[in-house]
């Protein structure tokens, strides 16, 4: 029997389980030649983990807090720059150019700029919370910036025959666009609002450019003084199992909820 006999689904089988294997001995060789003595004194440090304990969680607390604040407010201001795109004259260009600006130039850089350069060009002006909010405010911007993409893409898949018939009933056209064309956008977006909700969690960390307090550091920022303080690279491993704890569960629903949309299309 050559090859060319063989059932291309028995092909298959043969070729995934010769991947598995290769993939787990190759797991097995990397297992055995590490340094597992030093693995465990720089990055599984014990004593390490157990001073770390009682502090990191207010840093994971901030982490989601911080998360929330930008993405409310981030989807509040999105739904109406994603209304002004659709609009016309001046409406629609400030919130293309809008748009287009926070998109196009890095969180980070963003961040830099609202937390250093607005208070230095613009006198006197300070954002509540310190640097932190004006941390929170860039990633404010930016959320908004890319999610009025996708609140904009709901808002054009919901069918017109939706807004027609609301007319047709004598609402008004914010009646309409509130009580009937938004709702139905939204639940058409959730998979992709829920997405970038992780990536915001994640653009968090950014924030430890630009310092913060014991009480107001996220995790970024607490693994790295934790780092410094111990000379250990332990915290940063915690601080990482931390993040994957909150978003491994986020990114599974984003799946659940893209196949459930699939089924009811």
């Amino acid at each position: 029997m050559t090859i060319s006999d063989i059932r291309p689904t028995t092909r298959r089988r043969i070729s995934n389980v010769t991947s598995y294997v290769v993939f787990f001995v190759i797991i097995v060789v990397v297992v055995a030649v590490m340094d597992w003595a030093t693995i465990r004194r720089v990055f599984l440090n014990g004593t390490v983990v157990r001073s770390m304990w009682p502090t990191i969680l207010r840093a994971a607390g901030n982490t989601l807090l911080y998360t929330l604040i930008s993405f409310v407010a981030g989807v509040a201001l999105a739904v109406v720059l994603a209304l002004m795109k659709m609009s016309r004259g001046p409406f629609k260009i400030f919130a293309v150019a809008y748009i287009e600006l926070f998109r196009g130039l890095p969180a980070l850089l963003t961040i830099i700029f609202m937390a250093f350069a607005i208070p230095i060009a613009f006198r006197g002006v300070r954002f509540p919370g310190g640097t932190i909010g004006a941390g929170l405010f860039a990633l404010v911007l930016v959320t908004s910036a890319y999610t009025a993409e996708i609140i904009r893409a709901g808002i054009a898949a919901v069918p017109k025959g939706q807004h027609e018939a609301a007319r047709s009933l004598g609402m008004t056209q914010l009646g309409t666009t509130f009580s009937v064309i938004l709702p139905q956008a939204f639940r058409i977006v959730i998979p992709p609002l829920t997405n970038e909700f992780v990536m915001l969690l994640k653009d968090t960390s950014l924030l430890c450019v630009i310092g913060s307090t014991r009480l107001t550091r996220e995790l970024t920022q607490f693994g790295r003084d934790g780092a410094t303080t111990y000379a250990n690279s332990t915290p940063y491993i915690f601080v990482a199992l931390f993040y994957l704890i909150i978003t491994i569960p986020l990114t599974y629903l984003v799946a659940r909820l893209e196949k459930r949309m699939a089924v009811k299309k």
